[in-house]
C-alpha cells in the first residue's frame, strides 16, 4: 500500500483529502505545519507528499527545500495562489506538480497516481550514456557536461535523459509535459517553460554553446554538442 504524507494547517481540508486518499486505498499519514511533516517523512518516509504552502512554523516551500536535500519524493503542491510567479517558484524549489485551490477530488486522485506510476515504473535505461559534451548516470541520477558535474532537481533530469535519448530530433511540448509530468501535466505548458529555462541555465551557463533549441509552436531540439557546431 502506498503511503502519502497531507500536509495542511486546515484540518477541514487535511480531513477531506484523508478520507477520499484512504476510500482509494492508500495509507494517509497527516501534519498540520511544515516542520511537522518534515518530521514525519523522516521517521515514515512515504511515497507522496501533498501539502499546502502557506503554514506556520515551515511553509510549504520550505518543506519541498528540505525533502529535496534528502529525497526525490514526488511532491504535489496545493494552494489558493494562481500566479504563473508561485507556480514558478515552486516547481525551481522541486515540486513535481502544482494544483491550485478549490480542487476536485478527481483531478487530484489523477495526479497522484501519475506521480506514483512514474516513480514505481522500474528503471530500464542505459546504465550510462556518453553523447557530444554529456555524461549522463541514469542508475547514480548524476550528470556532466563539458567534464563538469551539474546539480539538476529531478525534473531537470528526467528532461536531460529525455533529450539525450533523441538527440537532434524536434520533442514536442505534449511527449515532454506527458513524459516529465503524466497526462495531467498536458494542459500546464508553463510547467514545461519553467524546467527548460532551468535546465539551459544550468548546462550552457551563459556561455556560447546552446544546447537546446526551442522550435516555435512545436517543441524543442537537443544538441549534444551544441547547436553552434
Amino acid at each position: 500500500m502506498k503511503r502519502i504524507l497531507v500536509v495542511d494547517d486546515e484540518r477541514q481540508i487535511t480531513r477531506m483529502l484523508r478520507a477520499s486518499l484512504q476510500s482509494s486505498g492508500y495509507e494517509v499519514l497527516v501534519a498540520g505545519d511544515g516542520a511537522e511533516a518534515y518530521a514525519r517523512f523522516e521517521a515514515d518516509r512515504p511515497d507522496l507528499i501533498i501539502t499546502d504552502l502557506a503554514m506556520p512554523e515551515m511553509t510549504g516551500l520550505d518543506l519541498t527545500r528540505a525533502v529535496r536535500r534528502l529525497a526525490q519524493t514526488p511532491i504535489i503542491v496545493l494552494s489558493v495562489r494562481d500566479t504563473d510567479a508561485m507556480k514558478v517558484t515552486a516547481l525551481d524549489e522541486g515540486a513535481d506538480d502544482y494544483l491550485t485551490k478549490p480542487f476536485s477530488m478527481p483531478e487530484l486522485l489523477a495526479r497522484v497516481r501519475a506521480q506514483l506510476r512514474r516513480t514505481s515504473e522500474p528503471d530500464t535505461t542505459e546504465p550510462q550514456i556518453e553523447i557530444g559534451d554529456f555524461i549522463i548516470d541514469a542508475g547514480a541520477h548524476t550528470a556532466s557536461v563539458r567534464g563538469e558535474a551539474i546539480h539538476l532537481t529531478p525534473k531537470e533530469f528526467d528532461l536531460l535523459l529525455l533529450f539525450a535519448r533523441a538527440p537532434r530530433r524536434v520533442l514536442t511540448h505534449k511527449v515532454l509535459l506527458r513524459a516529465i509530468w503524466g497526462p495531467a501535466g498536458e494542459e500546464q505548458p508553463e510547467y514545461l517553460r519553467v524546467l527548460i529555462a532551468g535546465l539551459r541555465k544550468k548546462i550552457e551557463g551563459g556561455g556560447s554553446q546552446k544546447y537546446i533549441q526551442s522550435e516555435p509552436w512545436v517543441g524543442y531540439r537537443f544538441h549534444p554538442s551544441g547547436a553552434s557546431q
